[in-house]
């Protein structure tokens, strides 16, 4: 078979910076190094060298070399890497170099981790850990990311496929021989049962979490709802402490959604700013108010914003309602006229600001506080849920071996396409796609 080419990237930064890092992994990567520094140093010692251009003997840099000799490497290959002076003519002529060197071509983006993946040094779970690591924002994030590039589902998953496995084994085994004497299909089917249904109990607890890993990895959503001119998009700037959203006497100012992203006591919090609620004046508006409702009904938490003293009622929107808090804004405008029910605030004074935030930061940190979660994505979500029903109609009653066997290669099917060992083609180019180029 042909050999794959050999790939590179720069793996730091672009823009002016003390180092940058480039990447090389493949077949040839001891040749391109030894045509760019002259010679193969010691295995996984940075040693200083002269970096000449091939094509014309252009001293190109004077950096650090690394040489990494597979297998134990991050892809699996045969690696370098050179760390040069982070000037950007500098990074663009070694790139330059390489892209001339036969075999030698720029890596995609994720292409390094995709040939990990590939080579069996990291799992397809571990390998969207690292995408999460990469996107965390928040310290919360960035530890639920480390489980999972640690492998905290990748272990769960393995363990449950290879008992699915067994079990499959055996149901196969009475069907091969059911024939012959020692094969006792009735215990055969009472073991089954047994460890199907702990199985089948284990990844339904697992599920049973509310979707707290994925509204980590997401955020946990806050809508900011109410009719116009409430102090919908004054607090969004409030809170996010810059000018996100345009502010405006003018009734219907905010035509489409607003997100801002803010880290809360460690936790990802999304604040949506929306439309104002009425009865649309043309159809933009309306358009707005429509989108407004949809975020609603997605929310984990909605804010819903009045004037202090109002009689607005925003109660009945319409749309299923997630969890609520009243708020009441501009109370520096209206000392007079407040009531008790909910927060009252100034997003121009910073009065119940710090308030209204702990509120916030509570309800997302029970939201998805509290212990780790093991599923982080939709994906992984889908597939324990596949395998959880093909165990639940095995375990329900007496089957015949025939239909036991397929839901048990079901089963086992869905956990390894979680896992990355079946039918995941398509998945994995949407994967690594979302990488940065050079990891």
């Amino acid at each position: 078979m042909d050999q794959p080419p050999t790939i590179f990237a720069p793996a730091s930064g672009f823009g002016r910076a003390a180092v940058a890092v480039i990447r090389i992994s493949g077949p040839a990567s001891a040749s391109v190094l030894i045509r760019l520094s002259g010679s193969l140093p010691a295995p996984r010692r940075l040693v200083l060298r002269t970096l000449q251009a091939p094509q014309v003997q252009e001293t190109l840099d004077q950096a650090l070399v690394v040489w990494m000799p597979g297998p134990g490497t991050f892809t699996g290959e045969d690696m370098a890497e050179l760390h040069l002076h982070g000037g950007p003519a500098v990074r663009a002529a070694v790139l330059g170099a390489l892209a001339a060197l036969p075999g030698c071509i720029p890596a995609e983006p994720g292409a390094f981790t995709r040939r990990a993946f590939l080579n069996g040094r990291l799992g397809l779970t571990e390998a969207e850990g690292i995408a999460d690591l990469i996107d965390a924002e928040t310290e919360a994030q960035r530890r639920q990311a480390l489980r999972q590039l640690d492998g905290a589902l990748g272990r769960r998953v393995a363990a449950w496929r290879d008992r699915l496995i067994d079990l499959l084994a055996g149901v196969e085994a009475a069907l091969d021989f059911s024939d012959e004497g020692d094969v006792d299909d009735d215990a055969l089917d009472a073991a089954l049962f047994a460890k199907a249904r702990v199985i089948r109990d284990a990844i339904a607890a697992a599920l049973d979490d509310g979707g707290r890993g994925e509204r980590l990895r997401d955020g946990f959503t806050v809508v900011l709802a109410g009719p116009p001119n409430a102090g919908k998009s004054t607090l969004l700037n409030a809170l996010s402490r810059r000018d996100a959203a345009i502010v405006s006497p003018v009734p219907g100012t905010t035509r489409d959604v607003i997100e801002v992203r803010c880290d809360l006591g460690g936790l990802p919090v999304l604040l949506i700013d929306t439309a104002g609620l009425r009865e649309a004046g043309d159809a933009l508006e309306a358009e707005g108010i429509r989108r407004t409702r949809a975020r609603i009904a997605q929310a984990d938490l909605v804010l819903l914003l009045a004037e202090a003293g109002s009689t607005s009622d925003m109660t009945d929107l319409s749309v299923p309602m997630p969890p609520v808090l009243r708020v009441q804004t501009k109370a520096d405008l209206s000392e007079g006229s407040r009531s008790a029910e909910g927060h009252v605030i100034s997003a121009m004074t910073g009065e119940g600001l710090d308030t209204l935030l702990d509120a916030i930061e509570h309800h997302a940190s029970v939201s998805i506080g509290g212990e780790a979660a093991l599923i982080t994505r939709q994906r992984h979500r889908e597939g324990l849920t596949r395998c959880r029903d093909h165990l639940d109609r095995l375990v329900q009653g007496a089957v015949l071996p025939e239909l036991a066997a397929e839901d048990l290669r079901l089963a086992v099917r869905a956990l390894g396409e979680v896992a990355g060992q079946v039918g995941v083609e398509e998945m994995l180019d949407r994967l690594f796609s979302g990488f940065c180029i050079g990891k």
